[in-house]
């Protein structure tokens, strides 16, 4: 009896440890950035402050192994990994892709501008380490997980923002900060409301005990929980620190800082929507409905006269945010609900990027009456800010222009009509205010001095390159994601 009760077991840590291996084997993308952090950091302690490139060189194949990585598992089988607290679909390997080409475009836009610095590492391994928490954020399927992925994207761009060290960057940190402590608190105090109410931490076990729970901890809960990615998403009502952000940071963090935390929340939202929302009582798509239709309003409403081009952007990407949670909101109610989000978000990614790539390619160029001449001066670069200008509108053939009309018919066979209505007249009001940067850079004059393209004008037309192949390239994306 003995000996067999040993042999079983031996046979239980067997099996255990195949697991824990399989379970390690599956985090490979994530394990990359991890690695890169780790090895970024103390290969930037040894190198001279002058010389720290490598660093740079180290997180560039990280990205590249996560997409490797990514693209090898594409076709595998959903897997909840790690006792049902990380989940791996198509949602997290879409959001594992396009954090790691958002990460390669941030490293070669930010090279003028932190290249030979003295703490050029130290903004690598920042930056690799919010990319490493967005992709959390995508994945988690646990309450723990949530949270310690919500701080992981959040930290490191506390210190990206006051990077500068100048009153303009360490003000807009301040602000983040608070902001995000104060949200950062509500979610604790969500998560610990939900798990009050439904005895887990896990979205497997919160989506059983759901329809059983106390309805109003569990509203309550989820409701601060919201909060928090909202903050992350740069949505209403947690959205006041994007534009002073935005404007107050270099321009290569304020990229970062509207596109790469948004990859990862708008799939947190969605998926942890489909948990609190099981039983069908908690009107959770209503919530999203209404905080979406507020979101694309205000963020169009305040662009409208902007005169500094960061602020612009900032309260674009607010607007954007609204957009996405429009197909948020017929999750659960449209199949094309998922495949439309994931769709949009490495659309908006690579097109909000390519804008603020220009930004950094004319950084003393602030207002947008400082732009006029540009299409004549330097012809490259304004063709590049102007597919990416269009292509945040939503004009064909760009990719912004697919994801829109996706997330719009999904909305449309969710039973949203109003919704998909309300975010096409504000996509046509939108016209509005891109168009006030449009006509400066196709006017002619200007003082703006022609000159060979550095890194971040090279981005920028790889950017606008990229927005326009996702558009063409559509059927076959959309296939990948809805099938993947």
């Amino acid at each position: 009896m003995g000996t067999d009760s040993a042999a079983h077991g031996g046979d239980a840590v067997l099996a255990a440890s195949g697991e824990m291996g399989a379970d390690l084997a599956a985090l490979a993308p994530e394990a990359a950035l991890a690695a890169a952090a780790v090895l970024g950091l103390l290969l930037g302690s040894f190198l001279p402050r002058t010389r720290q490139w490598p660093v740079r060189l180290l997180a560039a194949v990280a990205a590249i192994t996560t997409l490797v990585t990514t693209v090898a598992v594409w076709n595998d089988a959903p897997a909840t990994i790690f006792e049902a607290t990380y989940d791996i679909d198509t949602a997290t390997n879409a959001v594992r892709l396009t954090v790691a080409v958002s990460l390669l475009l941030v490293l070669a836009l930010s090279w003028p501008g932190t290249r030979a610095a003295a703490r050029e590492s130290e903004f690598v391994v920042l930056l690799t380490l919010a990319g490493l928490g967005a992709v959390l954020l995508a994945g988690a399927a646990d309450l723990l997980v949530l949270i310690t992925a919500y701080l992981l994207a959040s930290i490191p761009l506390y210190a990206l923002t006051a990077f500068e060290k100048d009153s303009a960057g360490v003000e807009a940190a301040l602000k983040y900060y608070l902001l995000g402590a104060l949200f950062g608190t509500t979610m604790l105090l969500g998560a610990a409301l939900v798990l009050g109410a439904g005895g887990a931490t896990t979205y497997t076990a919160l989506a059983e005990a759901a329809p059983t729970a106390p309805r109003a901890a569990l509203a309550v809960g989820a409701v601060a929980l919201l909060g928090a990615l909202l903050f992350k998403a740069g949505a209403v009502p947690a959205h006041f620190w994007v534009p002073d952000v935005t404007q107050g940071t270099r321009p290569a963090v304020a990229a970062v800082v509207t596109t790469v935390p948004k990859l990862g929340a708008i799939v947190a939202i969605s998926r942890f929507g489909t948990v609190v929302s099981a039983d069908g009582e908690l009107r959770w798509g209503v919530l999203i409905a209404v905080i979406a239709a507020t979101t694309m309003t205000l963020g169009n409403l305040a662009a409208f006269f902007q005169t500094d081009v960061r602020r612009l952007l900032a309260y674009s990407t607010i607007s954007q945010a609204g957009y996405l949670l429009v197909g948020v909101a017929a999750v659960g109610r449209s199949e094309l609900a998922v495949p439309a989000i994931l769709l949009y978000l490495a659309a908006y990614a690579v097109t909000n990027l390519g804008a603020f790539a220009v930004v950094c390619a004319l950084p003393d160029r602030r207002a947008l009456g400082d732009h006029t001449g540009l299409l004549r001066r330097r012809p490259a670069l304004a063709t590049a800010l102007l597919v990416c200008l269009f292509g945040l509108i939503g004009t064909p053939p760009t990719a912004v222009f697919v994801g829109k009309l996706t997330v719009f018919t999904a909305a449309f066979d969710a039973g949203l009509a109003w919704l998909a209505v309300l975010a096409v007249v504000n996509t046509v009001a939108s016209v509005f205010y891109y168009l006030r940067w449009v006509v400066p850079v196709v006017r002619g004059g200007g003082d703006i001095e022609p000159s060979p393209p550095g890194a971040a004008a090279v981005t920028a037309y790889a950017a606008a390159v990229l927005s326009v192949l996702i558009g063409l390239l559509a059927g076959p994306v959309w296939d990948a994601l809805e099938f993947g």
